[in-house]
C-alpha cells in the first residue's frame, strides 16, 4: 500500500504531470541505484543549491523524484523569500527548506534540529552550500519553556517529542534541551518561518509570542497533519492561535503566483500557509524572479 501511494504521488505530482513515465523511471532508477552502490548522493537542486541524499531520507528523496517534494509550499519559500530576509526553519530535518532559503534564494538562517544524528546530517547540508556564517544551525527543541525534552532518534523525518506519559514506547529516544523561540531568537526578526514539528505546534507557539506578533513576520509554514492528538491538541487550536496574532490560512498557486483563502488548515496538503499583511506579501511574490526546476521556468 505505501509503494501504490509512493508511485501515485509521483505520477501526480505537479512537476511530474507532463512526463509521469520519466519521473517513475527515476524512481526505479534511485531504489535500484542505491542498493547496487550504497552511500549519499549530492543532488543538485535549484538555483545552484545542492543537498545530500541519502536511501530512506523520505525528506530528500522526494526531491529527488519530484523536484520540490512539497511543491506548493516550497515555490512559496522560493518566491516570498529574498536575500534581504531572515528565514527561521523551527524542525529542519537535514535542511531542504534551509538550503532553498539561504542556499538557493540568499537569505540569512537560524534552523532547529533536535536529534543529534539528524542535526549533523543538517550541518553536513550546510556546509555543502557554503552557508556557514549565513545560518546558524541550534542542536535544540523548541517548547513553550526552556528545559529538556525526549525525542524519538530513528523515525527520519517524523522523530517527535515523546508524550511522557508513554515513556518511549518501545521506540528509541534521545533527551534533548528546549528553549522558547523567542529567548533563541533574542530580538532577531523573521520574515518568514517554516514549522515541521509532528504534532509539537502548540507549545512552539505558545514559545513564540513575541515573534509572532512582530510585523516584519509576514508568513508561517506550519505542517498540520493530526499528529498534534498525541499531545491533546487539535488542530482548531493551532489555527485560532495563528488568527488570534492576525495570520490568515491560504493555499498558494506557484504557477499563478495566486494567494488563495481557505477556512481552517489546508485538507489538501500536510502544510498549511498562514498570512498576514495579506498586499505586501502579493507584492513581493509578484516582484520575485522565476525559478527553474524540471525545466520548468515558474
Amino acid at each position: 500500500m505505501a509503494l501504490i501511494q509512493t508511485l501515485r504521488f509521483i505520477a501526480e505530482h505537479p512537476l511530474n504531470k507532463g512526463s509521469p513515465g520519466k519521473a517513475l523511471f527515476g524512481f526505479i532508477k534511485w531504489q535500484i541505484g542505491s542498493r547496487l552502490v550504497p552511500g549519499p548522493t549530492v543532488m543538485n537542486w535549484v538555483n545552484g543549491s545542492r543537498v545530500i541524499v541519502r536511501r530512506g531520507e523520505t525528506g530528500l528523496t522526494g526531491n529527488l523524484y519530484c523536484g520540490l517534494h512539497e511543491f506548493w509550499e516550497m515555490a512559496y519559500v522560493l518566491h516570498a523569500v529574498s536575500s534581504e530576509d531572515l528565514f527561521v526553519d523551527v524542525g529542519a530535518n537535514v535542511g531542504s527548506y534551509t538550503v532553498l532559503a539561504c542556499a538557493a534564494k540568499g537569505a540569512k538562517g537560524i534552523c532547529f534540529e533536535p536529534v543529534p544524528a539528524t542535526y549533523k546530517r543538517l550541518l553536513d547540508n550546510i556546509s555543502l552550500n557554503s552557508l556557514i556564517g549565513r545560518v546558524e544551525a541550534l542542536n535544540v527543541g523548541l517548547a513553550e519553556s526552556s528545559g529538556e525534552l525526549a525525542f524519538t532518534s530513528e523515525e527520519n523525518c517524523t522523530n517527535h517529542v515523546v508524550p511522557s506519559e508513554l515513556g518511549g514506547g518501545g521506540l528509541k529516544t534521545v533527551r534533548v534541551p528546549v528553549t522558547t523561540l523567542d529567548e533563541a531568537l533574542e530580538g532577531r526578526l523573521p520574515s518568514v518561518m517554516k514549522i515541521d514539528v509532528e504534532g509539537f505546534e502548540l507549545p512552539v507557539i505558545r514559545g513564540s509570542r513575541a515573534t509572532l506578533s512582530n510585523p516584519t513576520l509576514h508568513s508561517v509554514i506550519m505542517e498540520l497533519n493530526d499528529s498534534g492528538a498525541r499531545y491533546g491538541f487539535s488542530e482548531r487550536e493551532i489555527v485560532e492561535a495563528m488568527i488570534h496574532h492576525g495570520f490568515l490560512p491560504y493555499v498558494y498557486e506557484p504557477f499563478s503566483r495566486e494567494l488563495k483563502p481557505i477556512e481552517g488548515k489546508n485538507s489538501y496538503s500536510g502544510n498549511t500557509l498562514f498570512v498576514r499583511n495579506l498586499q505586501a506579501v502579493k507584492e513581493i511574490i509578484s516582484k520575485a524572479p522565476p525559478f527553474t526546476i524540471r525545466d520548468m521556468r515558474i
